[in-house]
C-alpha cells in the first residue's frame, strides 16, 4: 500500500446531541455512518443537525463516509439479476454502488438546507485507487489531493463508502461492508490520527447480540484480534480497514449511531486479547471431492478479493459474509463447483481460532450460543490474575 503523503425536514432548529470525543481535535474529523443510520428519510435531516452541533462545538471540517439506506443496494441487485443472472464485475461495481451515492447526496442535502457548506466526492472523485478487479477490489494508492481540495471550499466533505476507480477510471467495489475500508483511507489521506465508526451496535462484542445471548462489549481490541473476528464474519468492521489503520496508525473508535452517540470499543495498540464466538448467517461452507478441489477453489476465491477461510480438517472453504456468487467465480476459473455443507461458526480463545460448521441456521444459532457459554468469564479491571 502506498500514501502519496509521510434527512419532510422542520424548519425550526432543536438541539441535538453531537458525537464529540473525548480527546482535543486536530485537523478535519472522519466519521463513517452505516446503512443502520439511514432507517428513514428523515434520519438524514437528524444526522445533519447532530453534524452542524459538532461543527459548531469543535470548529473544525468534517469527513463523513456514508453508506445506503438498508434494502437500497440488494434492491439494485435484484434487478440486475433480472436482466442477467450472471451478471461481469464490471456492471456490478458500477450498478451497487449507486445506492451508496444516493445516500451521500441525501445528507447533503439535509446539510445544505441547515446552511452548512457541504460537497460529495464520489468513488471517481475521492482519490481511492485500486486494482483492476471490479469486485472486492483491492486498495492500492491513496491521492490526498481531492480530499485537500474539497476542505478547502466546504466544511463537510461527503464520501460514499465502497468506491474506488481502478487505474483507468472504471468504478470499482470495495467488497461488502467496505464503508469501513473507505473511512479509513479517507483518515489517512488527511492524516487524521482517529477514524469513527458509527453503527447500531458501540462496538465489538463477544457474539452476536441480535443472536446469542449474554455477550460482551469488548473495551480496547487489538488490531490483530479485530481483524480476526472479522475476517471470520464479525459485521462490525471490514477487516482491510482494520490493517490500513494498524499500517498507517490510526486509532478505530467504534460509537453507536445514534445521539448521544456512545462510544464502545477502540482499536489499536495495545488491545486486549478478544476471545469471541463469530457468527454470521451469511456466511457459507462449501464442500469438495477432495483436499485439491478445496485448495484450488480456496486459492480462486483469495484472487478475487474474497474472504474465505480453508477448513483444516475437511475438503472444504467458508465462504465469509455470503455475497459471493461461488458457481460463476467457479465456471469463470475452471474449478469444480463447491457443495453447501452448512454455516461456519468461528470460536476464537486464548488466541487459538477453531471453525465449526452447522448444519443450518438454527443450529448455527444454537452452537454459537453454547460456545458463547462456555467462553471464560474476563476479569473485572483492576484485579490481578
Amino acid at each position: 500500500m502506498t500514501n502519496p503523503v509521510t434527512p419532510t425536514v422542520p424548519t425550526t432548529r432543536r438541539a441535538v446531541s453531537a458525537p464529540v470525543p473525548a480527546y482535543a481535535p486536530t485537523g478535519p474529523g472522519v466519521l463513517k455512518f452505516g446503512g443502520s443510520s439511514f432507517t428513514s428519510h428523515a434520519a438524514y435531516e437528524e444526522l445533519a443537525r447532530a453534524l452542524a452541533g459538532r461543527l459548531d462545538a469543535e470548529a473544525r471540517p468534517l469527513a463523513v463516509v456514508v453508506s445506503a439506506m438498508p434494502g437500497e443496494t440488494e434492491g439494485l441487485r435484484e434487478r440486475l439479476h433480472a436482466v442477467d443472472p450472471h451478471p461481469s464485475g464490471d456492471r456490478v461495481a458500477g450498478l451497487l454502488t449507486l445506492a451508496d451515492t444516493i445516500s451521500a447526496h441525501l445528507l447533503t442535502a439535509a446539510l445544505h438546507r441547515l446552511g452548512r457548506r457541504a460537497t460529495v466526492l464520489a468513488g471517481h472523485e475521492a482519490g481511492l485507487i485500486t486494482d483492476e478487479t471490479f469486485m472486492w477490489a483491492r486498495l492500492e494508492r491513496i491521492d490526498p489531493e481531492p480530499l485537500q481540495q474539497a476542505f478547502a471550499a466546504y466544511e463537510v466533505v461527503v464520501v460514499p463508502g465502497g468506491q474506488a476507480v481502478d487505474p483507468r477510471g472504471r468504478p470499482t467495489w470495495l467488497g461488502k461492508n467496505s464503508s469501513d475500508l473507505s473511512a479509513v483511507a479517507v483518515a489517512v489521506a488527511l492524516g487524521a490520527p482517529r477514524c469513527e465508526i458509527h453503527s447500531d451496535v458501540e462496538g465489538i462484542h463477544s457474539s452476536d447480540p441480535r443472536r446469542v445471548t449474554g455477550t460482551r462489549l469488548l473495551g480496547h481490541v487489538s488490531y490483530d484480534d479485530a481483524a480476526a473476528v472479522s475476517l471470520h464474519g464479525a459485521k462490525v468492521l471490514h477487516r482491510r480497514a482494520v490493517r490500513l489503520a494498524e499500517e498507517h496508525g490510526v486509532t478505530i473508535v467504534c460509537r453507536h449511531n445514534r445521539p448521544p452517540f456512545t462510544p464502545g470499543t477502540v482499536i489499536g495498540p495495545g488491545g486486549g486479547r478478544a476471545d469471541a464466538v463469530v457468527l454470521n448467517l451469511h456466511s457459507l461452507v462449501l464442500r469438495y471431492h477432495d483436499h485439491e478441489e478445496a485448495d484450488r477453489a480456496h486459492r480462486a476465491f483469495r484472487s478475487d478479493g474474497v474472504d474465505t477461510i480453508r477448513l483444516d480438517d475437511a475438503p472444504a472453504v467458508a465462504l465469509i459474509g455470503g455475497y459471493v456468487d461461488h458457481e460463476a467465480s467457479a465456471h469463470r476459473h475452471g474449478i469444480a463447483v463447491g457443495r453447501a455443507a452448512g454455516i461456519p461458526v468461528t470460536e476464537i480463545r486464548g488466541g487459538r481460532t477453531t471453525v465449526h460448521v452447522a448444519a443450518d441456521e438454527a443450529a448455527a444459532v444454537r452452537l454459537a450460543q453454547k460456545l458463547h457459554d462456555e467462553l471464560p468469564v474476563p476479569r473485572p479491571t483492576g484485579v490481578p490474575a
